[in-house]
C-alpha cells in the first residue's frame, strides 16, 4: 500500500470517529498513531473471524458426524435445539437461530454491540453450515459419540469465545443472571442444563439423557481447556509507562473498575528502577479479547499478567456492562 493511500484511509477513519471535526487536518504523529491503531484492529478482526470460522466448522462436525446420527443432545441453547428438533422434526438449522435470538439481544444489552455482531455471525454461520455441508457419520458407538461429539462441539464453542463471540447463548444468560441475582455463572449453567437433561430423560429415554450428560461434560471440559481456564473471571495486572491512559480506557471503554498500586519496575543489565503505577482489574473471560486489543492500541510493550479468578463479589464487575 502506497503512503498516499495509507494516509487517505487513516484520515477517513479518524474523521469518521471524530464527526465533529470533519475538516480537521491531522499531524504526521496523529496519522502514524491512527494507522497503528487501525492495523491492530484489522489484525484482531481477521484473527477473530478465523477463530469463529474454525469454531463453526468444529461444532458442525461434532453435530453432524456424531450427535445427530445417534439422536444425542448437548446442554445449553444447542441442546434445546437438538431436543426440539428430535421431538418435532423441525430443521435444526432453523432452531439454532430461533432459540439463540433472545440470547443475541441479551448479549447486545449486557456485553456490547461488537460481541453481539460476532455472536450473530457465529450462530448464523453454524446454522448455514449444518444446513448445507454434510459430514459423514464417524461412529455409532454410544460412548465414543458422547465423548468425541462433545469434544468437537466444545472445541467449536471455545474457539468462538477466543474470537470474541459465542455460538451458544447460554453463557450470555448466565452472565446476565449472575449480575442480576449475584449467583455464580457455574451454578446458573449447571441448573439450566439439569433442566434440559431432565426433560430429555422424560421425552426421549433415561439412557439418552445419561449419554447426553457425558456429551455435555466432554464439551464443557474442552471449552475450559481451549479458553485456558475453568474460571469465569480473569484478574489482569498491567505494568506500563502509559498506565494513566490504560486506567482511563478500562474505566471509560470497558466499563470496569481498577485498583492502582504504586510500585517500582526494574530493567536493564544494571538493575535500574523507576516508579510506576501498577493497574489491576477483574473482567469476564468474554471481555479478555477486547481488553488485550485496547491495551495494544495504547502500549504494545505493556507487561500484562493474567490470573484465573474463581468468582467475585461487589465492585463493578457485575454492575456495569461492557461498552463498545
Amino acid at each position: 500500500m502506497t503512503r498516499f493511500w495509507r494516509q487517505l484511509i487513516v484520515q477517513t477513519v479518524l474523521r469518521y470517529r471524530n464527526r465533529t471535526a470533519e475538516n480537521r487536518d491531522y499531524s504526521k504523529t496523529q496519522l502514524a498513531k491512527g494507522f497503528r491503531v487501525l492495523k491492530i484492529e484489522v489484525i484482531r478482526l481477521l484473527k477473530d473471524i478465523f477463530l469463529i470460522s474454525l469454531g463453526i466448522a468444529s461444532a458442525a462436525f461434532g453435530l453432524e458426524s456424531f450427535l445427530l446420527p445417534n439422536n444425542f443432545i448437548d446442554g445449553g441453547a444447542t441442546g434445546i435445539a437438538l431436543l426440539v428438533s428430535e421431538i418435532s422434526g423441525v430443521s435444526l438449522s432453523l432452531l439454532l437461530v430461533l432459540i439463540n435470538l433472545p440470547f443475541l439481544f441479551l448479549g447486545y444489552k449486557v456485553i456490547g454491540k461488537r460481541f453481539a455482531v460476532k455472536t450473530t455471525i457465529g450462530v448464523i454461520g453454524l446454522a448455514i453450515v449444518v444446513a448445507t455441508v454434510h459430514f459423514p457419520t464417524v461412529t455409532t458407538d454410544k460412548l465414543l459419540v458422547a465423548i468425541f461429539g462433545g469434544f468437537f462441539l466444545g472445541g467449536g464453542i471455545g474457539m468462538a469465545v477466543r474470537g470474541g463471540g459465542v455460538i451458544d447463548g447460554t453463557e450470555v444468560l448466565a452472565i446476565y443472571l449472575s449480575k442480576k441475582f449475584g449467583m455464580t455463572m457455574g451454578d446458573i449453567v449447571l441448573g439450566f442444563n439439569i433442566l434440559i437433561f431432565s426433560v430429555a430423560a422424560y421425552l426421549l429415554s433415561v439412557e439418552t439423557a445419561l449419554y447426553s450428560i457425558v456429551t455435555y461434560l466432554a464439551a464443557s471440559k474442552t471449552v475450559d481447556f481451549i479458553i485456558e481456564g475453568i474460571e469465569e473471571y480473569i484478574g489482569v495486572t498491567i505494568i506500563s509507562g502509559k498506565s494513566e491512559a490504560i486506567r482511563t480506557m478500562i474505566i471509560e471503554k470497558m466499563g470496569r473498575g481498577v485498583t492502582v498500586y504504586r510500585g517500582k519496575r526494574g530493567f536493564g543489565s544494571h538493575g535500574d528502577t523507576e516508579d510506576t503505577d501498577i493497574i489491576y482489574t477483574v473482567i469476564t473471560r468474554l471481555e479478555l479479547n477486547k481488553l488485550n486489543t485496547e491495551i495494544q492500541k495504547i502500549d504494545t510493550t505493556a507487561f500484562v499478567v493474567m490470573n484465573s479468578v474463581k468468582d467475585t463479589r461487589g465492585g463493578m464487575i457485575k454492575k456495569r456492562p461492557l461498552k463498545d
